[in-house]
């Protein structure tokens, strides 16, 4: 099977075409699986014009479900390997080969911003200091040896996102990244990073919120209980 690439999107409109577009230059013959929350903008439209396969969700449930019914959407349909990537083109498709290459040695491939020839666009101090903390408080919660545990470009062989049980996930926010390798580590997945650079998004509005941050407060250290 080709590889699928799974997005979640809400109010995207702006940025899913060229994303598209741009993933099929990357990886020719690769699947592009969309999971929209009803976007008031018209992703969905816009997504399945370029060409994508839309599952067209009621209402905005958040990035942890946007992922389990990608995944199970993915995993359903046989796609071997499964990537994850977000739709704001902070995420680079061309990097796309690197990523699955990884695959070769690996069950799972983190896109990484803070390891050796990875980092960040367009980001002020305050931001790159909360982003480390933020997988630095998770390291220190689960014992995980990986430098960037928030992210969201990662790319899963087939088998091991079927052995985390993505439907079991628990976190809706961006504690759903955290989660999803430390259960990845649970099953004694081999997991790798990938130096990548993460440009600030290039349309639209961060989801971010600070209900989304004290969920990754309490959830992370949840994980280890």
């Amino acid at each position: 099977m080709p590889p699928v690439v799974v997005i979640p999107t809400y109010n995207e409109a702006e940025n899913i075409e060229p994303l598209v577009f741009a993933i099929r230059v990357a990886l020719p013959g690769a699947v592009v699986l969309v999971v929209d929350d009803a976007s008031p903008d018209g992703t969905a439209d816009r997504a399945a014009a370029a060409g994508a396969i839309v599952v067209r969700r009621t209402g905005l449930r958040g990035l942890g479900p946007a992922y389990r019914d990608g995944f199970a959407r993915a995993l359903a349909g046989g796609f071997d390997p499964i990537v994850q990537m977000d739709a704001d083109h902070s995420h680079d498709p061309a990097d796309l080969p690197r990523l699955l290459a990884a695959l070769g040695g690996a069950d799972l491939v983190l896109g990484s911003r803070w390891v050796a020839g990875g980092g960040t666009v367009a980001w002020g101090a305050g931001r790159r200091a909360l982003s480390r903390f933020g997988s630095a408080y998770a390291r220190a919660c689960l014992g995980l040896p990986q430098r960037d545990l928030t992210g969201g470009f990662k790319a899963w062989r087939a088998e091991t996102l079927a052995a985390i049980e993505p439907a079991h996930l628990r976190a809706d926010g961006y504690a759903f990244q955290v989660e999803a390798t430390w259960r990845a580590h649970a099953v004694g997945a081999r997991i790798v990073e990938v130096p990548i650079t993460f440009t600030e998004r290039r349309a639209g509005a961060s989801k971010m919120s600070g209900r989304i941050a004290l969920e990754a407060a309490w959830r992370v250290p949840e994980l280890r209980w």
